[in-house]
């Protein structure tokens, strides 16, 4: 289990995008902590500015103004060896688009992050991969490289990969969006395990109801605002 405590503050953060003469703000004061072991879901219409919080976060971009702390770690303050070692370290990471390996088949794609670790021998990293493909259902996939499969197909890969790693925080932007009813309802239900079972953090981008209703906490975001649940 992970230790108690925050391992997110975001402390009146605002984020703008430069685009040509004007500025577009993608996030305004948000201010939000989100403790360890929490199974959380940032909900919001297109355009609130829910992948842009995921974004700081996750050390993926950086806050025009205010304080991101990730896992006690001031993200502003840490330089780009520091910020990589986070990600690689504490992080996991699902996109809407995937970020598959296109020259990489399921396995490779999945065993990417623990190769970047450096930490488990070959056969730990097998048995690691083999474990969790056979929980999102890709066992069979196991030689297929991301342009054989199905968009569905694809999501769970992405999944795993996040997931293989034992992240302290995982951060999953639409994570079911691809995925069929039945599915979706498969990792939701494993991610809630993961969580339960070793303390992971999840904090989601969502707009499904099903990922919604397992929340420990919703928090709504509307025009780059917070605007119910921060506590």
């Amino acid at each position: 289990m992970q230790a108690a405590g925050p391992i997110v503050v975001l402390e009146d953060v605002h984020k703008d995008y430069p685009l040509g003469r004007t500025v577009v703000t993608a996030v305004r004061g948000v201010s939000l902590t989100v403790q360890r072991g929490e199974f959380m879901a940032l909900a919001g219409p297109s355009g609130s500015g829910k992948t842009t919080l995921l974004n700081l976060i996750g050390c993926v971009d950086t806050a025009t103004s205010g304080r991101v702390t990730v896992d006690g770690h001031d993200t502003a303050r840490l330089k780009e060896k520091g910020l990589t070692k986070l990600r690689l370290e504490r992080l996991g990471f699902i996109f809407q688009s995937f970020n598959l390996v296109a020259v990489l088949d399921v396995f490779q794609n999945i065993e990417f992050p623990l190769l970047l670790q450096k930490k488990l021998g070959k056969a730990e990293r097998a048995a690691r991969v083999n474990e969790i493909m056979e929980r999102v259902g890709l066992s069979k996939q196991a030689k297929q490289r991301p342009a054989e499969l199905s968009g569905g197909q694809r999501q769970r890969v992405a999944i795993a990969r996040a997931l293989v790693a034992r992240p302290a925080l995982v951060l999953a932007d639409e994570p079911t969006a691809n995925l069929d009813s039945e599915t979706g309802e498969r990792i939701i239900d494993l991610m809630r395990e993961l969580n339960r079972a070793e303390g992971t953090t999840f904090v989601f981008s969502t707009h499904d109801p099903k990922i919604m209703n397992h929340a420990d906490r919703l928090v709504r975001i509307a025009d780059g605002r917070v605007v119910e649940g921060t506590n």
